[in-house]
């Protein structure tokens, strides 16, 4: 798994510290904005939630950070773990955990932006399931989301969130864990299907209105296109703002890698459209 350590230590900003502030969670603050003057007041500066995919390395994921360093942002990068998905009432504990400290004075009056990648949709459903149980709580959390930006989300039928997890977990016995994962599914369906449905029926009709970006491709056999279409033409009726980039050919959770100045111009357009202040600079 990511760690602050082995984060902090690949190519970050000069300028950036790192903040361990509970298991999984780490705060990477950038002490100067884009264009390089002071930042501005840590209770009104920007933050990025970050929920990389399952098993990313460091270095990719300093990757993602470093554009958000270089527009203004600090980035909470927040992992997710594959027993928070195999028993998700484990994930939604820590989906409160997650929302209550964005509820502290630290982060309570901060602008945020979401950048889930993956599996990491899942895990930010999690905290929309508290949120949509408790809106007088949550909904001061739910205004300050600016922006959303969704990459390869895991979305479709059960058959491809047991395909995802082969793929990622143990990728030399991709087809025994799918199977596995899909009698285990079905075994404890009250314990894990049902909660899935919970999730993924409040993600679609998500308590966040803020502008949305979808990155994805035809050939990603843990994202079916077909689906992140019709999400895309769901949440466009419920008149949110949605725009995307998608590509036939590319790979799961590394558009970046494979198009990286289309997927940087897409992304830039977006943030930029947000107004969100200090953003100023392009990446």
């Amino acid at each position: 798994m990511l760690s602050a350590t082995m984060l902090a230590r690949t190519a970050l900003s000069r300028g950036v510290t790192a903040q361990h502030l509970c298991k999984n969670v780490t705060l990477y603050m950038n002490e100067l904005t884009a264009t390089g003057s002071e930042s501005p007041s840590q209770t009104s500066k920007p933050l990025m939630l970050m929920l990389p995919w399952l098993g990313s390395r460091p270095q990719a994921v300093a990757k993602y950070c470093e554009i958000y360093f270089r527009t203004g942002f600090d980035v909470l990068v927040v992992e997710s773990e594959v027993k928070d998905f195999l028993w998700p009432r484990w994930g939604l504990d820590r989906g409160k955990k997650l929302l209550d400290l964005l509820l502290t004075d630290q982060f309570m009056s901060r602008p945020l932006l979401v950048h889930a990648f993956s599996i990491g949709g899942y895990t930010f459903a999690q905290l929309l399931v508290h949120v949509s149980h408790d809106q007088q709580k949550y909904q001061e959390i739910v205004n300050r989301i600016k922006g959303q930006v969704y990459d390869s989300l895991v979305i479709g039928s059960l058959e491809q969130m047991a395909t995802g997890l082969g793929k990622t977990v143990f990728p030399r016995f991709e087809t025994l864990i799918k199977q596995i994962s899909l009698l285990y599914f079905t075994i404890f369906k009250t314990q894990t299907v049902d909660y899935f449905n919970s999730g993924i029926d409040v993600f679609w009709n998500t308590p966040v209105k803020a502008p949305a970006l979808m990155f994805f491709c035809e050939n990603d056999v843990m994202s079916h296109s077909q689906t992140v279409e019709k999400l895309i033409d769901h949440w466009k009726t419920r008149g949110m703002d949605v725009t995307s980039k998608k590509w036939e050919d590319s790979t799961h959770a590394g558009h970046l890698r494979r198009y990286p100045q289309e997927y940087l111009t897409a992304l830039n357009t977006f943030l930029h459209s947000l107004q969100i202040s200090p953003l100023r600079a392009k990446m």
